[in-house]
């Protein structure tokens, strides 16, 4: 290249946007060192935290989601939202990006319109098998459209549409080396003990672990091992619930950074259907019970989860009959060991491997486009 290439990443608000964000630029990192990158993101949001501490700058903007239910306060979040794209469009004039990447989160929106207003190109990186309305208008004027599932062309333009899958953290490639019995012991359990892995996310969730207290409250259980990622926000208040009787088999945390481990230790998975768990679950390939959350928008966790059903990859229960069902069903699928192993062949097949090489490279392939213009 004549130049080194300026990019702006933006989106964020939950690791199932931050992670794949910051293995994009680790990836683009690793292709072009010389590449320079700018993070555009949602003041108080995740991603302030993360993607300095994963060593690259990063811009807050003063947004929010709409709230669902009638609000006053969603009148001062339009006028944010429009805010933002000015802000934006005077963040994209200083920095003058040869390409935007959007990778969804509340940034996402008002980064790439600016963008688009700008003549800046731009790649979006739909993680879901079910787009959202927003990422539907923004793929009008997209340069490509990088996919994780197939049949998305009713939502984009078929010959936008790239299938790269879904960007990871590195660790997580590197789960199926790990010893299990290994990575049962750093967590205190036996090596040989049946072991759950309950995760709501980054951010938690409350269904999940109200799901393990019932469960903590009425069984006598402590055969069975369980770690339980509860969410930063859930964290005193699950500590305090769970009775100290069950406590000794049941490993809390607001948050795993060694997810490898988490995943290496479990003998079966209960994760909500986001688009970035999924995609590390089919790398690890291991069995899971997919409970979607019902608070995202046009459900499209349900989408997801149903797209790997289909397929006798993964099982799904309601969120609403969780907290009555949802353990009883996890024990007895971890006693039944062809099950647990039909799951995992099914779910490996579904992976893709260096998903953020291959749209690292896609966004490279356009700074050199754009430059010879």
């Amino acid at each position: 290249m004549n130049k080194s290439p300026k990019i702006i990443i933006t989106g964020g608000g939950t690791g199932g946007h931050i992670f794949p964000a910051i293995a994009i630029a680790n990836a683009l990192k690793k292709l072009e060192p010389n590449a320079s990158i700018l993070f555009v993101g949602a003041d108080g949001k995740m991603e302030m935290e993360k993607v300095p501490a994963a060593g690259y700058e990063i811009i807050g903007l003063n947004i929010q989601g709409l709230k669902r239910s009638l609000s006053l306060s969603n009148l001062r979040i339009i006028l944010n939202f429009f805010r933002s794209i000015r802000k934006a469009k005077k963040i994209i004039r200083d920095y003058r990006p040869d390409v935007a990447v959007g990778v969804g989160g509340y940034a996402s929106a008002p980064v790439l319109k600016a963008a688009s207003k700008l003549k800046i190109p731009y790649i979006i990186q739909e993680q879901n098998s079910y787009a959202g309305i927003t990422n539907r208008m923004l793929g009008r004027k997209a340069h490509k459209i990088c996919v994780a599932y197939e049949e998305m062309d009713k939502f984009f333009p078929s010959h936008k549409i790239l299938i790269t899958g879904n960007p990871v953290r590195e660790k997580i490639s590197r789960t199926k080396e790990r010893d299990s019995g290994e990575s049962k012991e750093w967590f205190g359990f036996a090596p040989d003990q049946k072991c759950i892995l309950v995760t709501g996310g980054s951010l938690g969730s409350g269904t999940l672990n109200n799901s393990v207290k019932k469960w903590a409250e009425e069984n006598n259980d402590n055969n069975t091992g369980i770690i339980l990622q509860c969410g930063k926000d859930y964290y005193s208040q699950i500590e305090k619930d769970l009775s100290t009787e069950n406590k000794n088999n049941i490993k809390v945390f607001q948050f795993i950074a060694d997810m490898d481990l988490a995943y290496s230790a479990a003998d079966l998975v209960i994760a909500r259907a986001g688009a970035g768990t999924i995609s590390e679950l089919a790398l690890a390939g291991k069995a899971v019970i997919f409970v979607p959350s019902p608070n995202v928008a046009e459900d499209h966790q349900t989408h997801n989860a149903i797209s790997l059903v289909k397929k006798g990859a993964a099982l799904m229960m309601p969120d609403s009959e969780a907290p009555e069902r949802l353990m009883k069903l996890a024990t007895r699928i971890l006693q039944d060991s062809e099950k647990i192993n039909e799951l995992q062949k099914k779910i490996s097949v579904l992976a893709i491997e260096e998903s953020d090489v291959m749209i690292a490279k896609e966004v490279l392939k356009l700074t050199k486009e754009k430059a010879k213009k």
